[in-house]
């Protein structure tokens, strides 16, 4: 893969929009969800290890994808960024039931590089994807 400057660039700047998109919607997501958790008499703390993560897996993945769709990428570019944001959830929560790991903060930790690591992996084996001038803004979710 040989990268020009502006295609390093566009390929940059899709890396970091994504983990923008992680982190708004992990903000934004977290209080109706913990709100729904207090109406349902349960505190945040109260879910255990495995439930944290992947309830945070989710308010990261969806605004991810939908980011993605907005921009004009196809459903199978979405559905395999949202795999590389899932696969390493499922493995901490794989790791957390079977008293494998009982640290919670480590878990978290490594779910989260694993999805920055599964991200650019995505990203790498696709280059052209990700580093060609992507459709423009509101043409994008036709499908």
């Amino acid at each position: 893969m040989t990268l020009t400057s502006s295609s390093t660039g566009r390929f940059v700047r899709h890396y970091i929009e994504m983990v923008v998109a992680m982190f708004l919607g992990m903000a934004v997501l977290a209080m109706p969800a913990r709100m729904a958790l207090a109406a349902a008499g349960t505190s945040w703390s109260e879910l255990g290890t495995s439930a944290m993560l992947l309830a945070m897996a989710v308010e990261m993945t969806v605004p991810m994808v939908a980011w993605m769709r907005y921009r004009g990428h196809d459903w199978r570019p979405s559905g395999e960024m949202a795999a590389a944001m899932l696969l390493p959830t499922f493995v901490a929560v794989a790791l957390d039931a079977g008293g494998l790991v009982s640290d919670g903060g480590m878990l978290m930790v490594g779910e989260h590089v694993a999805m920055l690591l599964g991200m650019l992996a995505a990203m790498l084996l696709r280059p052209a994807e990700y580093t060609g001038h992507h459709h423009a803004v509101g043409e994008a979710v036709t499908a």
